[in-house]
């Protein structure tokens, strides 16, 4: 008799220790699963619908739903979640794409402007949805990064990283060594009221020079060469970060891909 309660008593104990472990397996996969799950709206930016600010914007709409229900600001969601976007589903997460495109004078950096003629997002027939990391204004032609990662494009629209930029500038009268010493060493915005970074400027012709800017100042060269007394005539970006633009023709796009791209995100990142 004592042996058998003996036995059901170390069943009993077995039994309790298999419940304890497949809780414990239960509890590690929940907080897996909830480490993998990230704030909506950095969640709709990295999927190239939107940009965080622009999610908030449709989340409190009422515009996204999350397995059924109307989603909340800050609310967290992984790929497992039914994400419907102005009624249209959300597939998880695409694979990264990023484009260098040579964008011609008189493409908008824009989305929603009513008012113009062509705007970039119009110009790339691309299987994948992606918008502009950076910007150029209409005035100006040349290399402009395209992608669907929203992490990126928030990286490369903070003026405090210091990316590098590179251009060719054609001026509207000969250039002296003073305009080449001042724009290296930053000039005074009166209308923005700021001194703009040191940089390099080299002058390659009669009317032209090369400048590499590591700020996101609006028309920064435009105004820079203004405040000298320049009026700039052309204006084109021949690089970003370690992306050129080299061969591309005006309004053609290459896929960056393999070590060009990870020494893009290498140099955004580190």
């Amino acid at each position: 008799m004592v042996y058998v309660l003996k036995s059901l008593i170390m069943v009993e104990v077995e039994l309790t220790e298999i419940e304890r472990l497949k809780y414990r397996k239960i509890r590690k996969i929940r907080d897996i699963r909830n480490m993998e799950k990230e704030r909506l709206n950095k969640y709709l930016a990295s999927c190239g619908v939107c940009s965080r600010r622009d999610a908030d914007s449709l989340i409190d709409q009422g515009l996204v739903t999350v397995n059924g229900k109307p989603a909340a600001m800050g609310m967290r969601v992984s790929a497992e979640d039914s994400i419907l976007v102005r009624g249209k589903s959300i597939h998880g997460k695409n694979d990264k794409v990023v484009l260098a495109y040579y964008k011609p004078v008189g493409v908008t950096c824009t989305e929603r402007d009513r008012f113009a003629d062509r705007k970039i997002t119009d110009m790339v027939r691309f299987p994948v949805r992606v918008t502009y990391a950076g910007r150029l204004d209409k005035d100006s032609e040349g290399l402009i990064l395209l992608t669907n990662d929203g992490e990126l494009i928030n990286a490369m629209m903070k003026g405090s990283t210091g990316h590098e930029k590179e251009y060719i500038v054609k001026l509207n009268k000969e250039i002296t060594e003073d305009f080449i010493q001042k724009m290296g060493e930053g000039v005074w915005l009166p209308e923005l009221k700021i001194k703009t970074r040191p940089c390099k400027a080299e002058q390659i012709g009669k009317f032209t020079f090369r400048i590499i800017l590591t700020q996101g100042v609006n028309r920064q060269i435009r105004r820079m060469s203004k405040a000298l007394g320049y009026e700039v005539k052309e204006l084109k970006r021949i690089r970003v970060v370690n992306i050129e633009l080299a061969k591309l023709k005006k309004g053609e796009y290459r896929q960056i891909l393999g070590a060009e791209l990870q020494a893009l995100y290498d140099a955004v990142y580190q």
